[in-house]
């Protein structure tokens, strides 16, 4: 979990970097199952990630469902892993230059 760990905090420091409104999302006994680990909103868009640090992980069944219930909601829900770090910042990218970014069921994980 360390690697994960270690990606997620350099997926928070780019959001900051950006000016990114951004939470990490804790789960406990307390909280619903299944939230993406990271919460955020950048250029008006709302983000969920979920992070993965290392390809041998995958996402639950919860997981997608509720990244896909933001993208029908009009947010971007996408997984993240490090090897798809290019295109996360390319995302990001786009979004600064006020490209329309459309995120679907065929293009959500970034590997």
């Amino acid at each position: 979990m360390a690697a994960e760990k270690q990606f997620e905090n350099k997926i928070k420091s780019e959001l900051h970097q950006r000016g990114a409104w951004r939470v990490k999302f804790f789960a406990n006994a307390f909280t619903p199952s299944g939230v993406p680990d990271i919460l955020a909103c950048y250029r008006g868009r709302f983000l969920g990630i979920e992070v993965k640090g290392g390809t041998g992980y995958g996402l639950t069944d919860l997981q997608k469902y509720n990244l896909k219930h933001i993208r029908e909601a009009g947010g971007i829900g996408i997984c993240v892993y490090p090897s798809g770090w290019e295109q996360f910042l390319e995302m990001l990218d786009r979004l600064d230059s006020g490209e329309q970014v459309v995120v679907t069921d065929d293009n959500y994980i970034l590997k």
